[in-house]
C-alpha cells in the first residue's frame, strides 16, 4: 500500500474554459503570490493554474525560472466567475516557457468530496462560455 499522497493523481482531469483567479495568496502570512491567473485544468482533488511571469507579485519569484520554493505553501484563491474562494496546498510548479508557469493546488484536504465533485460539474468545459 502506498503513502497517503500516492492516490492524489487518480482523479480524472477536466480541461476547463479558462477561469479567472483574481489572486493567489499565502495563508501563512497573507502575502499575495500572484494576480490574474487562469485555471486551465481541474480535477476533484485540485486545480492547475497558468501564471504569467509578470503576474507574480514578489520580485524574487518574477526573476526566477523555478517556483519550487512555493511547493507545500498553504494558499487561497478567488475564482472570479464563480465568486468563491478556495484554499489548498501548492503541490507542484513547472516553467512553461514564454507562457509563464503552471502551479498545481491540491484542495482535497480542505473540502468534502461531494463539494469537490459539485465544483467539477460547475467548471465550464472549453467553448461552454463562448
Amino acid at each position: 500500500m502506498g503513502s497517503p499522497n500516492s492516490n492524489r493523481r487518480v482523479a480524472p482531469r477536466k480541461e476547463v474554459s479558462p477561469i479567472h483567479v483574481s489572486y493567489l495568496t499565502s495563508l501563512d502570512d497573507f502575502a499575495k503570490i500572484a494576480k490574474n491567473c487562469e485555471i486551465v485544468e481541474a480535477s476533484s482533488s485540485g486545480l492547475l493554474m497558468l501564471v504569467r511571469r509578470e503576474d507574480l507579485i514578489p520580485a524574487q519569484l518574477r526573476k526566477n525560472l523555478n517556483l519550487d520554493v512555493l511547493v507545500g505553501d498553504r494558499v487561497f484563491m478567488h475564482l472570479e466567475e464563480l465568486n468563491i474562494e478556495i484554499s489548498g496546498v501548492i503541490t507542484r510548479t513547472q516553467l512553461t516557457g514564454k507562457k509563464g508557469f503552471h502551479i498545481a493546488v491540491d484542495y482535497s484536504d480542505d473540502a468534502p468530496e461531494y463539494w469537490r465533485e459539485c465544483l467539477m460539474d460547475l467548471l465550464p468545459a472549453p467553448g461552454e462560455l463562448d
